[in-house]
C-alpha cells in the first residue's frame, strides 16, 4: 500500500532521543532551549517558544492579546484548533468562508465579516500552501487587527524568498506525526515581539517565572528534552523532505494535469508550496466518480487517499449550537468533493507515478 503519510525516525532522531533518556533530563531543559534556538534560526524569527502540540502553540498566541469577547477572523476549511483555541482564550471565532482557487481565507468575506468588535484573523497556510501575505497583512493594517499565522501544515514554505515563520505578529506550527516535520507531539509560536516572547513562556509554564513564584495564571504546555531532542535531528533533515514533497507534487500536478472532473491544487503567486498535503476535488459529472468513490478504487489498488476535511467548521455540531446555522458554499463544496492523495517525503518516483497511472485508468474507463 501506497500511505499517505510517512511517519518514521532516521537512526540519528532515535538515537538523539535515547541519549535524552539516558540523560535523566526528561522534562523541558536544554534540548528545548536549544531546540528554539535551532527553529527560530531556520524560519528567521527572532523568538521561537516550544509547547506540548500545535493546538498549544495557538493557545498562548490568542493568550496574548485576546480579551472575553473580542472576535477573530478564522476560515471554516481548517482543523478545528484554529478556532477552539480562540474560544479558550476568550474570543469568538467568526468563520469565513475561502477562496475557491487557494481554499485560503477569502479576505473579501471576511471584510464583510469585521465589525468592530474583531481583534485578529488567523489565515491558514493550508496543505503547505501559502497565504498571499501582502494581501493579509494589508487588510490587517486596514482593520487594526493582529495576525495570528497558522503554519502548522507549512513548515520550509515560503513567500517571496522568506521562509512564513519570519513573518508576523505569531506564527504557529505543529509537529505531530504526519506534518512535514514531526517530533511525535510537540508546537513552536514565532514572534519578533519580545513582550509576546516573555508571555508566552511565562504562559506555557504555570505563569512562573521562578520556582513557586506565579505571577499569572498559565498552563502546563512545556514540550520534553526528548521530543526537543527529536526535533533538532530532524530540522537537520526538513531541507531534504521538503525537497522529496515538492519533487512529488510537481510530479503529481504534471501527470494529473488535464483529467476531466479533478481539479487540481492551486499554488499562490510567488509563494514555494510545502506540500504537506496534495489536494485534489472530484467532480462526478466530469470524472465519472465521487470523492468517496474514487478513494474505494484508490484502495483497491494498493493506493492511500484521505479526506481533508470532511466539513467546514461552521458545520460542526458543536459550533453550530454554539453560534447557529451558517452557509458558506465555497467551504461545502470542497467538504463534499476533496480528497488528499499522497505526496510525503517517503515516496519514489515509482510510488508516485503508481498513483498517477492508477488515476488515468479509472479515469479512462
Amino acid at each position: 500500500m501506497i500511505g499517505i503519510a510517512d511517519t518514521r525516525l532516521t537512526e540519528a532522531e532515535i538515537d538523539a532521543a535515547v541519549d535524552v533518556l539516558r540523560s535523566g533530563m526528561l522534562r523541558q531543559g536544554p534540548q528545548v532551549a536549544s531546540f528554539e534556538q535551532d527553529f527560530a534560526a531556520f524560519v528567521g524569527a527572532r523568538h521561537a517558544v516550544a509547547s506540548i502540540n500545535g493546538t498549544t502553540a495557538l493557545h498562548i498566541a490568542f493568550a496574548c492579546f485576546l480579551k472575553p469577547g473580542d472576535e477573530v477572523l478564522v476560515p471554516s476549511f481548517t482543523f478545528i484548533a484554529t478556532a477552539t483555541m480562540v474560544i479558550a482564550a476568550g474570543g469568538v471565532p467568526v468563520m469565513c468562508d475561502v477562496d475557491p482557487e487557494t481554499w485560503l481565507i477569502d479576505l473579501d468575506d471576511a471584510a464583510a465579516k469585521t465589525t468592530d468588535r474583531t481583534r485578529a484573523i488567523v489565515p491558514v497556510h493550508l496543505f503547505g500552501n501559502v497565504c498571499d501575505i501582502d494581501a493579509v497583512k494589508a487588510f490587517a493594517d486596514r482593520h487594526d487587527l493582529q495576525i495570528v499565522w497558522d503554519a502548522a501544515q507549512a513548515h520550509g514554505a515560503t513567500f517571496d524568498g522568506r521562509d512564513v515563520g519570519s513573518f508576523g505578529d505569531y506564527v504557529t506550527y505543529s509537529f505531530y506525526p504526519t506534518k512535514n516535520m514531526f517530533v511525535g507531539e510537540g508546537g513552536m509560536t514565532c514572534t519578533d515581539q519580545e513582550d509576546s516572547d516573555a508571555q508566552m513562556r511565562l504562559l506555557r509554564e504555570h505563569g512562573m517565572p521562578s520556582r513557586y513564584r506565579h505571577t499569572m495564571l498559565g498552563y502546563n504546555y512545556r514540550m520534553t528534552d526528548v521530543a526537543a531532542a527529536i526535533g533538532r535531528a530532524q530540522l537537520k533533515r526538513l531541507p531534504d523532505m521538503l525537497a522529496r514533497r515538492r519533487r512529488n507534487g510537481e510530479r503529481l500536478l504534471a501527470g494529473l494535469h488535464g483529467l476531466p472532473g479533478l481539479t487540481l491544487p492551486t499554488v499562490t503567486p510567488r509563494a514555494h508550496h510545502a506540500w504537506h498535503q496534495f489536494c485534489v476535488l472530484v467532480d462526478k459529472e466530469g470524472f465519472g466518480l465521487d470523492r468517496d468513490e474514487l478513494a474505494a478504487f484508490l484502495r483497491e489498488n494498493e493506493v492511500g487517499s484521505a479526506v481533508h476535511y470532511p466539513m467546514g467548521l461552521h458545520q460542526q455540531p458543536v459550533f453550530v449550537e454554539m453560534y447557529g446555522e451558517h452557509h458558506l458554499p465555497v467551504t461545502e463544496h470542497l467538504a463534499d468533493t476533496i480528497l488528499a492523495l499522497p505526496v510525503h517525503h517517503g515516496l519514489s518516483d515509482g510510488d508516485i507515478d503508481q498513483v498517477v497511472e492508477v488515476i488515468r485508468e479509472v479515469a479512462a474507463d
